[in-house]
């Protein structure tokens, strides 16, 4: 069994240019019109060592297991094993067994989608009643400036793998039943990508990105609430080697106000107003995210009555107009009574008759201290 690589004269690593210029010599030579009867043999053997090592994929076979891996040395009739003889079940052997795919057709891409990125952003309740635009600093990855995403030094380009010769993967023959079988297995030279940055770019060490600290503006529309995510497509970060952005989420974290409360689109607050007030009415200023506003508190007003002010809530998410202000009236019964002040309230009791209640005892230490004074 003769040497396919002795056969024309070349070394097992020659380029698939030397192994052809190699063969047109060697068919010159010997071929029957100039060398004549007595070089048949000759002349087939260098064209069947041609035929297999011009095939990228018949000469990896060879160089595995010899000819028995080329032509089918198992068994499986004299033209040996093939795995489209079984169909689409050939498929997956061809997969499995025989190193089929893209990491053995050559180089593979090194561009990779970016990750999607996820950050919190906290707002007022002004900012979700009307919709803002704020401005989010973050950490993210960007494409390298300097080498545009090549990840290789100026000049300078992806080099050929030389232990896959660009594959992308090491095969390896195995012989089992089915006859002599290849297995493959990523490159790991190469991570199975087919080639290596020889010069990496200094500025991203050769990931074609770089991480920095920048800022971006979000667009917040009315009527957001905390959990709400605001999908920002194609703003995340950028993909290894100039491979696209993925996208950014961006958290809305609603903070917390003073004086107003929310439930949904409308909202709520107190208004505290005197027993006089209630009892006479009145109007007071109040305060809402629209400015100031008067609020109208009827005569005879009860505590916990509501006044609802349309219109003043937050406005409503992907659907026009604003939720209601709920005003709750807190009537405030005064603590600190002259005498003076006692006196007419005792009156206006006596006029209303509500005067005829025994009067409160009063527990504290020094009013049972009084009261026990008064028993002796």
């Amino acid at each position: 069994m003769s040497d396919y690589y002795e056969v024309l004269g070349v070394s097992r690593q020659a380029t698939t240019d030397e192994i052809k210029r190699a063969y047109k010599k060697k068919a010159r030579k010997l071929h029957p019109d100039v060398a004549g009867p007595g070089h048949e043999d000759e002349f087939k053997a260098v064209n069947a060592a041609y035929e297999v090592l011009s095939d990228s994929d018949k000469r990896q076979m060879y160089d595995l297991g010899g000819e028995d891996a080329v032509h089918g040395g198992g068994g499986f009739g004299a033209g040996g094993f093939s795995a489209s003889d079984l169909g689409g079940f050939g498929d997956f052997l061809q997969q499995a067994f025989f190193g089929g795919g893209a990491a053995s057709r050559g180089p593979a891409s090194r561009a990779r989608r970016g990750q999607d990125s996820l950050v919190t952003l906290e707002v007022d309740l002004a900012d979700v009643a009307f919709g803002a635009t704020k401005t989010l600093p973050i950490d993210t990855y960007v494409t390298c400036e300097t080498c545009g995403g090549s990840c290789c030094a100026e000049g300078t380009r992806p080099v050929t793998c030389s232990e896959c010769n660009g594959r992308g993967s090491i095969q390896h023959m195995q012989r089992s039943f089915l006859g002599n079988v290849v297995t493959s297995s990523p490159c790991p030279r190469c991570q199975g990508f087919g080639t290596v940055i020889a010069s990496p770019c200094r500025d991203c060490n050769g990931e074609g990105r770089r991480r920095v600290r920048t800022t971006i503006e979000v667009n917040i529309p009315a009527g957001v609430s905390t959990g709400t995510r605001i999908r920002m497509s194609g703003r995340g970060e950028a993909g290894p080697a100039g491979g696209p952005n993925g996208d950014l989420y961006v958290e809305i974290h609603e903070t917390r106000d003073e004086t107003l409360s929310r439930t949904g689109d409308d909202l709520y607050t107190e208004l505290r107003v005197p027993v006089t007030a209630a009892a006479l009415g009145a109007s007071f200023p109040l305060s809402t995210l629209d400015g100031e506003r008067t609020v109208s508190v009827k005569p005879g007003t009860q505590n916990g009555d509501e006044v609802v002010l349309s219109g003043l809530g937050v406005g409503r998410l992907r659907r026009s107009g604003r939720g209601d202000l709920h005003v709750q009236i807190v009537v405030e019964t005064p603590t600190r009574l002259d005498d003076r002040q006692r006196q007419l309230l005792a009156e206006l009791a006596s006029l209303r008759g509500e005067d005829g209640y025994a009067p409160a005892r009063d527990e504290s230490l020094l009013g049972k201290f009084k009261n026990k004074s008064r028993r002796r």
